[in-house]
């Protein structure tokens, strides 16, 4: 059966509380620490595979600076690496999708990483090869392989239905098994969607005063999205 694609399950912004963190758990907790400059380290790579949820950690490691008015310098891709200053002091520079820099923004970052260590800054990036494979020139390798190197770990699908149970959990809603077997059967399995669509049905279930069962999602669905027959239903 296709999958469903939950069009108004809105992302939530990225932050560290809303991350599945599964095999990762060491990682979001040194995160918060390596963000304040608690941590003897100028450099932190996340690499893994493409979804495993580099990008999120990233933009949440982003947030958490700006919420604590640290200086924070976002770069989605290596190309807006030209558009960046270079700051003095507490500053965090996230650098996202570094494995396809070209050589002159691998020059540019090289730069911003010594700028950094020279004074108090910190860079972390993300990449989805290994340090050892990164298409960079070896001195930025060296570099980063000086600070912290981290493998994002996608959720394993056998992870996923304790994941999410305990995800819902700790804000405050329960799922059921019927339910969790529903989502993962029927919609997007990677984490940013199952996110959304728990942030989604969160709503839904507090509008309708309802519990969060298999009928409201299917009801959900009929409603919304116009379908007169949801999956599993009739």
């Amino acid at each position: 059966m296709e999958q469903l694609v939950f069009d108004l399950a809105t992302p939530e912004p990225p932050r560290l509380a809303n991350f599945l963190s599964g095999r990762n758990a060491e990682l979001v907790s040194l995160l918060p620490r390596f963000v304040e400059g608690a941590l003897d380290a100028t450099g932190l790579l996340l690499w893994g595979a493409p979804a495993a949820g580099k990008s999120h950690l990233l933009r949440a490691a982003a947030a958490a600076a700006q919420e604590q008015g640290i200086r924070c310098k976002l770069v989605a891709e290596p190309a807006e690496l030209n558009e960046i200053s270079i700051e003095g002091g507490n500053a965090l520079y996230a650098i996202d999708r570094i494995d396809e820099a070209t050589p002159a923004a691998a020059a540019q970052i090289f730069t911003l990483f010594n700028a950094a260590k020279e004074r108090g800054g910190r860079v972390i990036a993300a990449s989805r090869a290994p340090l050892a494979a990164l298409p960079l020139r070896e001195d930025l390798r060296t570099r980063l392989g000086w600070g912290l190197v981290y493998e994002v770990m996608p959720l394993a699908d056998e992870d996923k239905p304790r994941a999410l149970a305990a995800y819902a959990h700790e804000r405050g809603f329960e799922l059921t098994e019927d339910v969790i077997h529903y989502l993962l059967r029927h919609g997007k399995r990677d984490m940013r969607s199952l996110l959304a669509t728990l942030a989604a049905l969160d709503r839904r279930s507090l509008a309708s005063k309802r519990a969060i069962t298999v009928p409201l999602i299917r009801e959900w669905l009929q409603r919304e999205l116009e379908w007169p027959n949801a999956p599993g239903s009739g």
